[in-house]
């Protein structure tokens, strides 16, 4: 089963520093359809305009991973980790036991990333965070593993997801195969995956099927998320 969620139809809050789209309930967007997608809790499609951000806050028990799309977002926890995620680059941080930190764009133009938010296979493991640098070019076959629990791929979560990244030149055309479920996300261009045409801040649930075709119509950045049902 394939379900399209247009960009214009999703959640929106805007608090001004921060304008956000959310494909699932979050703080005060209540939609009782639309809890989660399996383990997948949270994707926020935030915009944080320049010299904002978000302060110390806490965090227990989950997997956030942080997809920048434009400009960056400085990341300092109550562990003593700092660093700077770019535009194309993934941060990974597990909740675990608790741990507080805080993301400021401190560029001088706004950030926009994709918040994602995981729950865990394993409770109260000890809290940990990582970033990676990804290869910016276009592809024409292929997305990139950038997130699993296997130690597949660069960065490690607690649970067996896998997500995928990349930007695909126009054109490009291939069979993604599905571990468990599928939730697409395009953070740029448009696509058309099994006949649904995608674009800019649009989401793809899809069930039920073991892979999906996906061909770019124009030069397109596009996450996979593959996680489980529960």
């Amino acid at each position: 089963m394939i379900t399209h969620y247009p960009y214009q139809e999703l959640g929106h809050a805007d608090h001004g520093w921060l304008n956000a789209r959310h494909h699932f309930s979050f703080a005060d967007y209540r939609n009782a359809k639309r809890m989660s997608f399996g383990t997948l809790r949270v994707i926020n499609d935030d915009i944080i305009q320049a010299g904002s951000g978000f302060a110390t806050h806490p965090h227990q028990n989950m997997e956030i991973i942080t997809f920048v799309r434009q400009g960056a977002i400085s990341h300092r926890d109550s562990f003593g980790n700092e660093g700077r995620t770019a535009a194309g680059d993934v941060q990974v941080m597990s909740a675990g036991t608790g741990i507080f930190h805080s993301e400021f764009n401190r560029e001088d133009e706004e950030t926009r990333l994709f918040q994602i938010w995981i729950t865990p296979n394993e409770m109260n493991v000890a809290p940990r965070w990582d970033s990676f640098e990804f290869p910016k070019q276009a592809d024409s076959n292929a997305l990139s593993l950038l997130v699993s629990g296997d130690g597949s791929a660069p960065l490690h979560i607690h649970q067996d997801a896998y997500i995928y990244g990349g930007t695909l030149a126009a054109g490009a055309s291939f069979t993604q195969a599905i571990h468990h479920q599928v939730y697409l996300l395009v953070s740029e261009g448009s696509i058309e995956v099994e006949g649904q045409t995608l674009h800019r801040g649009d989401g793809l649930e899809i069930t039920g099927q073991e892979s999906f075709k996906l061909s770019a119509l124009e030069e397109s950045q596009v996450l996979v998320l593959d996680v489980p049902e529960s």
